[in-house]
């Protein structure tokens, strides 16, 4: 039994120790002096600093100046911006002397990352004796300030002064700093500041926060580095999670480094942990603007289809990806499959930056066991390749399998991360011996070196007359080049297509159905095309550049290669480009795959595109009319209700001046006397065939997909219809129109089983 004096005393103990416990723990807290303000920059001039130059203007700036991206994390209405005129601008901002009276002076900085020329110096007897530059050298930096402090505790008492520097001119040539205090506490960015996990389960979930500074992260196994991206890191309360799949690390220890660590947040940084799901997965697919019947990623964002190939049964569709944000950054090819262009499963990221680039567009084949029928090519032609030709069958050398593989060709866009800088613009190949379930990168990387600063996009595909395969490559400019191979690795150049940007695209049409009579196509990313001839070297034009597209939301299309014979289609998937999705955890989306056909019309032959008939797996309820006369103020569709639509109608508009289906609150109208189709500000010269409108409507939650008379005119938009009423309406203003036939459908999700 123990004596309750001795309880006693132990309790009076025990509460001692955790008081003084307590005391040392949090006294720096509690008892830290005030912070003396330097300069918080409020006034409408600098006051006693004094200016040089005329990157600083004539005081502080009201946040954002004309030309900037929106600056952020500065305190208060004002802060020193030096993009006053732009980054060609140079000066500096020095204060009066003041003396150090705390261990730590505190400030918020942001803008240009270059030491010496975009930086805050601290003076003492005239020398720099402290500095530290902002945080951004490359493209698509953020403008945010961030805290950082300088340990002065060896010159307090001392008088010093602070001086803002801009002496560069380019990008990110300005410097951006408020707020700078005296203060018994630190607050500080720490530099590669890292995280050891050893891997056991299939994600690394990082917290993201839209228009917080880009961050680095780098991910090393046992010393070697295997991943490296920019994320906004959330600061505190993120607004969606992403995640690294590092399943292909399991059993392995790995370190996570972060170039900037601020003191200050919240979450950020300390909050990644590894799980077998990721925050938000309950809802995947479900989110509000998440599109029903189009490609869109479960996290980050996407452009450019890419590497568009059927294989053993599978549609594969790459696509630039930033795995990590909601922005455009850290290109990687994105990859998803389907067995019926209409539902994907996305198989995760296929091939990932390393240190020659980040993964810019491009294609991928499959290497059938072909045989060329030309003979040996011209020596004269350059020889881009570096290594000697190999054996026709498995002529490159990849396959090692029964299997035939996949193989990818893509732009390494050198100097887009801190891994890449100094290195030019490249051509890669990646390939796969199992289904595109994993690639691999070619050892001999880059097959193509540096020809112009941004050349790109290796389209590529098998010429049967000539039995080699074919390059389009954008070079530069308006210049499309050909190369050809005989086993995907050594490539020569042989001549020049003019008048397309980037994202090449080439393949071979009949007309009218016709075998015997075909033309090629070849287009850029923003898909207005040529018809010519083309001979396995270089293509001969027949018509000038063809519009293909009306509306303002196509971009970066392609289309797949090894479709089989017995089905003979030329399947084409784009880009939505600038389709975005607010307050998502994704943007963008992959427009729906349409068909490609050459027909001849009065204006000569051209190409027209219509969704793929597999959308009738989609088909939920119908409604159909025939040979019906609409009034006007009359409504044929107003018992229809639903959220996603296919609608297919024959109209005449006979009597009517406008023709015109509301389609969930937004109008799609036909003028009859201007023979224009317009919706939401785009419009097509669209003239009426026998008196006959033709139109075709996909309608998904952030878009509105138009094929009018047949597919000879396409109108990719996007909109938002989220909030709008799940009505339709076909209306006739000016007199009565006609409904030869009208099919109306609602679809089903592709993401449910139902």
């Amino acid at each position: 039994m123990v004596p309750a004096s001795l309880t006693k005393f132990s309790s009076v103990k025990i509460f001692s120790f955790m008081l003084i416990l307590i005391y040392f723990l949090f006294s720096p807290l509690c008892f830290a002096e005030e912070p003396i303000i330097i300069a918080d920059f409020e006034s409408e001039d600098y006051g006693a600093w004094q200016s040089e130059g005329d990157a600083f203007g004539e005081g502080p700036a009201e946040g954002t100046l004309p030309g900037q991206m929106e600056v952020t994390g500065f305190q208060g209405q004002r802060l020193v911006n030096s993009f006053n005129g732009g980054d060609e601008a140079t000066g500096s901002l020095t204060s009066p002397q003041f003396e150090v009276k705390r261990p730590y002076i505190s400030f918020l900085i942001g803008g240009g990352g270059y030491e010496g020329k975009t930086c805050i110096n601290l003076l003492s007897g005239g020398e720099v004796v402290r500095t530290a530059e902002g945080t951004n050298t490359q493209a698509g930096g953020s403008e945010q300030l961030m805290w950082d402090s300088w340990n002065v505790r060896d010159l307090q008492g001392e008088m010093v002064k602070i001086q803002i520097v801009d002496s560069r001119t380019g990008g990110w040539g300005h410097i951006n700093v408020d707020h700078i205090i005296q203060t018994s506490i630190e607050r500080k960015v720490v530099h590669n500041k890292q995280r050891e996990f050893e891997f056991t389960s299939k994600y690394l979930n990082f917290p993201v926060k839209n228009g917080a500074a880009k961050r680095w992260i780098r991910l090393y196994i046992y010393g070697e580095k295997v991943r490296e991206f920019d994320i906004r890191l959330a600061p505190s309360d993120p607004d969606f999670w992403v995640y690294l799949d590092v399943s292909e690390f399991a059993g392995k220890t790995g370190t996570l480094e972060i170039d900037r660590y601020s003191t200050q947040w919240q979450t950020g940084f300390d909050a990644v942990f590894q799980a077998e799901t990721f925050p938000g997965q309950d809802n995947l697919y479900q989110e509000k603007r998440r599109p029903q019947f189009h490609f869109t990623s479960r996290r980050g964002w996407v452009n450019d289809t890419n590497g568009m190939v059927y294989h053993n049964g599978k549609y594969h569709l790459f696509y630039q990806h930033n795995p990590y944000g909601w922005n455009w950054g850290n290109m990687t090819w994105g990859h998803a499959v389907s067995t019926d262009l209409v539902h994907w499963e996305e198989w995760g990221d296929a091939i990932h930056p390393d240190q020659m680039g980040t993964i810019f567009s491009g294609s991928a084949v499959v290497e059938h066991d072909k045989s060329s029928s030309a003979g040996s090519e011209d020596e004269s032609k350059c020889f881009v390749g570096i290594n000697s030709l190999a054996n026709e069958k498995n002529s490159s050398g990849f396959r090692t399998g029964s299997e035939e593989p996949i193989v990818a060709f893509y732009t390494s866009a050198g100097n887009n991360s801190p891994w890449s800088r100094g290195v030019p613009f490249t051509q890669s190949i990646a390939y796969s011996n199992d289904g595109g379930r994993t690639f691999t990168k070619y050892e001999g990387n880059p097959i193509i070196g540096e020809i112009a600063g941004g050349t790109r996009d290796p389209k590529v595909f098998w010429h049967d007359s000539t039995g080699r395969w074919v390059m389009v490559l954008w070079i530069e400019n308006d210049k499309f080049s050909i190369f050809t191979s005989d086993n995907l690795i050594n490539w020569r150049i042989q001549s020049d297509i003019k008048g397309f940007f980037e994202c090449p695209e080439m393949f071979e049409l009949p007309v009218d159905g016709d075998p015997s009579n075909t033309k090629w196509v070849v287009y850029g990313a923003a898909g207005d095309y040529k018809l010519g001839d083309f001979n396995g070297t270089e293509f001969t034009p027949e018509t000038g550049k063809i519009k293909f597209q009306h509306g303002k939301n196509f971009y970066a299309s392609q289309t797949f290669n090894n479709i089989p014979d017995s089905d003979g289609r030329r399947i084409q998937m784009g880009w939505g480009r600038g389709i975005d999705m607010p307050d998502m955890p994704f943007n963008q989306m992959i427009l729906f795959p349409v068909s490609l056909t050459l027909h001849t019309t009065e204006q000569g032959v051209r190409m027209f595109k219509n969704p793929v008939k597999e959308i009738s797996k989609l088909h939920n309820r119908h409604w159909d009319w025939q040979s019906q006369e609409v009034s006007t103020g009359e409504n044929p569709l107003s018992d229809v209700s639903g959220e996603l639509f296919r609608i297919k109608a024959v109209l005449e508009p006979r009597g009517a001046d406008k023709v015109e289906f509301v389609i969930r609150g937004t109008p799609v109208t036909y003028d009859v006397s201007s023979e224009q189709l317009t919706c939401l500000g785009s419009s097509a010269p669209v003239s009426l065939k026998n008196g006959k409108l033709t139109l075709e409507i996909l309608a998904d939650r952030m878009s509105i997909e138009i094929f009018a008379q047949n597919g000879r005119y396409y109108m990719p938009i996007g909109a938002d219809l989220t909030e709008n009423p799940k009505s339709l309406e076909l209306c006739s203003e000016g007199g009565n129109a006609f409904v030869e036939s009208m099919d109306v459908y609602t679809l089903k999700s592709i993401w449910t089983s139902e």
